[in-house]
């Protein structure tokens, strides 16, 4: 070992992941700015050097070289020889133009109306509130609501959040054996489409407000499945429509606290006809968190705390949730997607 080689100690292990972490936030931005700037479209698939990438962008050629690197490092890029850089297969999913594109997703994540609520998770720990309605003066979905801009971009960033979700949920429930399925907040309509192109037999209907609607007609034309789906504004909170026998909730009740998820599976139980189903599709937390487990589901959880009021809930606290509202969970599939979703079944009591 040479003289000035410093040998891997538990103690240099823990300094290193407390300070990988202090710099997370700026991975956050870096990956930010490299979506803003296109770095990844104009990379495409070959190599490309950051000279090219910096004179074909109008950025500063040392300063363009000093963000490919640090993508590198972060497994984006791999830097072949000095200066020059090819996308990995996490770096092509921050291509506009990738058939399972997260460019959208990455770009609305780094927007202050997502990130500057997380600079306050102290308060909401000390409240138990989203901070982001005490710096806004409104809660999330009305801020939305009134940005229709905003509105458009994070409703397509949740239909790329969704994507990998589409392609794993299919194959791992028996859809074909309903008439009709209801996508209860099912916004653009990515899963619905993924659902009805597996199972030929069933129709579906996707109940969303007008905002959340908006995308899906031109989502479900290119899947070749409009013939097959009605949309019906409404208003969960309000009331669920009738006329389905399987309920599908994708990502919905880690939006919000227990009693609003009692008031929206409340409304479910008064349509349900009595041999229907309810889906629902979110990470199911483990009762601790083991040594090893990926951190995802956990800033997810977080990230609901400060921005929505909602939270991430393990499989005790989903049977506690659906009891109240006249539910029992008659089964619990894992997915292998990265963000630790589950496919969750429940009948009528």
């Amino acid at each position: 070992m040479e003289a000035n080689e410093e040998r891997a100690t538990p103690a240099r292990e823990a300094r290193a992941i407390v300070s990988r972490l202090l710099f997370g936030q700026l991975a956050t931005y870096a990956v930010g700015a490299a979506v803003r700037l296109g770095v990844l479209d104009r990379i495409g698939d070959g190599t490309r050097t950051a000279a090219d990438v910096a004179a074909s962008g109008g950025t500063d050629p040392q300063a363009t070289l000093r963000l490919l690197r640090a993508l590198a490092a972060l497994d984006l890029l791999t830097e072949h020889e000095a200066g020059v850089f090819e996308a990995t297969a996490a770096g092509a999913l921050l291509r506009r133009d990738a058939p399972d594109s997260m460019a959208t997703l990455a770009r609305v994540f780094c927007e202050p109306f997502m990130t500057r609520a997380r600079e306050r998770v102290e308060d909401s720990v000390r409240s138990g509130a989203p901070a982001f309605d005490a710096i806004f003066g409104t809660d999330f979905f009305s801020h939305l609501k009134d940005e229709p801009e905003l509105s458009r971009a994070f409703n397509a960033a949740m239909g790329q959040r969704t994507h990998t979700a589409a392609q794993h949920v299919p194959p791992h429930y028996d859809f074909g054996r309903f008439t009709t399925i209801v996508d209860v907040g099912g916004g653009d309509g990515t899963l619905i489409a993924a659902i009805l192109r597996a199972h030929p037999a069933p129709r579906g209907m996707i109940y969303d407000r007008p905002e959340g609607l908006a995308q899906a007609p031109a989502k479900l034309a290119a899947a070749g499945v409009a013939e097959r789906v009605t949309l019906e504004p409404g208003d969960f909170f309000a009331a669920a429509p009738p006329g389905g026998d399987l309920y599908l909730l994708k990502s919905v009740l880690h939006d919000w606290n227990d009693e609003q998820c009692a008031g929206i599976l409340g409304h479910i139980r008064q349509v349900l006809p009595p041999d229907g189903r309810l889906v629902i599709i979110e990470p199911v937390l483990g009762d601790t968190v083991r040594p090893g487990a990926t951190a995802l589901p956990y800033m997810s959880d977080l990230n609901m705390l400060v921005t929505v009021g909602g939270r991430e809930r393990t499989r005790a606290d989903f049977e506690d949730l659906c009891a109240t509202a006249g539910f029992k969970i008659t089964g619990v599939t894992p997915l292998p997607t990265a963000d630790g979703l589950y496919v969750i079944e429940a009948a009528a009591i």
